[in-house]
Order: structure tokens, then sequence, then C-alpha cells
């Protein structure tokens, strides 16, 4: 499973990039605000950060305006996916950049039959949003299941990248489902990182050997 970390914060991609932790990034215009500074410029340094797959998100609710801002966020580089939103328009740009050998993820999938039909139109990952399920009280990860027995069944190419992960335990769910992508908040995956035994093994790992070292001051690994 690939682990995407969804943000526009610099340094939390360059932090986990160092650490061999991601394979893509995932944005949105809401990111992007939150971080500040010029957009163009945030975009075009994830973008040469990471060598996988980043997710740019067009603003325009209509055909034409995704086809022109799905070319200009391409020449960020070729690594970039054009995010889409779930509605006919989004479909129709999804196919026709698609044609044009410019990825797609549709996003804000909150149903079988919309990932169904992203898949039909050629989208290279569909995003679920399994958290804004669960918040109104319906099983996200009851429509990862859904939807991963459908791609299995009919053999689609289109990878499932599981979206608004709240915790850890969404992650292990999706990956036990067989989900192909999570994309995770930096304080999730920071979470992930973290056991508090292993806090505790290391704290006594140091403590036993400084007793060595009090023994033997001349003592080396």
């Amino acid at each position: 499973m690939k682990i995407f970390l969804d943000t526009a914060n610099l340094k939390s991609i360059r932090m986990y990039n160092d650490m061999g932790l991601l394979d893509g990034i995932t944005t949105n215009p809401t990111l992007l605000s939150k971080e500040g500074g010029d957009p163009h410029k945030t975009m075009e340094e994830i973008c040469s950060i990471i060598k996988g797959d980043v997710s740019l998100e067009v603003v325009s609710t209509e055909y034409s305006g995704m086809l022109d801002e799905g070319r200009r966020l391409r020449k960020y580089g070729n690594n970039v996916v054009v995010k889409c939103p779930m509605t006919a328009d989004g479909l129709k740009a999804c196919k026709s950049l698609t044609a044009e050998g410019i990825p797609v993820n549709v996003t804000l999938v909150f149903s079988a039959n919309q990932a169904v039909l992203a898949a039909k139109a050629g989208a290279k990952y569909i995003s679920p949003f399994i958290g804004r399920l669960d918040d109104i009280g319906q099983d996200g990860m009851g429509l990862i299941r859904e939807i991963h027995q459908i791609f299995q069944n009919y053999k689609f190419k289109t990878q499932i990248l599981v979206a608004s992960i709240r915790h850890p335990v969404h992650v292990v769910d999706a990956a036990k489902i067989g989900a192909d992508v999570v994309t995770l908040p930096p304080d999730v995956l920071g979470k992930m990182l973290k056991h508090p035994l292993t806090d505790i093994g290391l704290k006594n790992f140091l403590a036993d050997w400084e007793k060595l070292k009090a023994e033997d001051p001349n003592i080396r690994i």
C-alpha cells in the first residue's frame, strides 16, 4: 500500500520524504491556503521534492475550465495528477485529460456508484472520503470494501486512494481491505510512528547502557 501525505506544508513533506515514507502527495485549495504564500511556488516546490504522484486540484466547476486548469497544473511536472470533482463535468474532464495523457484523481467520492463511473471515465485514482462519511453516521470503511470488491470483479485499473483519514486505525483497516493508497494528514502519520512500548524499551536500553559505561568508561559500541 502506498502512503501519500495530504498537505501543502513543505516542512512536513521534506521530513517524511527524507525518512523514505512518502509515495506521493495530495493537495487542495484549502491546504494551499492554510500555508499562505504563493501557491504556485508551493506547488512547484512540492513537485520537485516528491518523485511520486502529486495531486493538484482544479477549482473550476465546468468542463472547459477544468481542461484549461488541468493542462496548466500538469506543467508543474510529469508527476502531476489532476484532481477533478465527482461531477458530470468532472468526469467529462477526466475522460478528456486522460486521453491527452494527463492522469486524473477523481475526488469527493462518497458511493460505490460514483467510484464505478469514475473508473469508467478513466481515472487513475478515485478518492473516497471515509472520514466525512463516518461523521454523518455512515460506514466509510464499508464503502472501501464495496469499491475494492467491485474493482476486483471487473479488473478496473483505477486505484483506490483512501482519503479523509482521521486516525491510524483507518490506515490499518484500509490495508487489510487491500486499498492501493492512503493519504494522511501529517499528524496521523506522526501517530503511526509512535508506540508507548517503543519509548519504554528505548529508555530501558539506554539506562542499561549507562550502567555498562559506569562499570567500564572505555566501552564503545
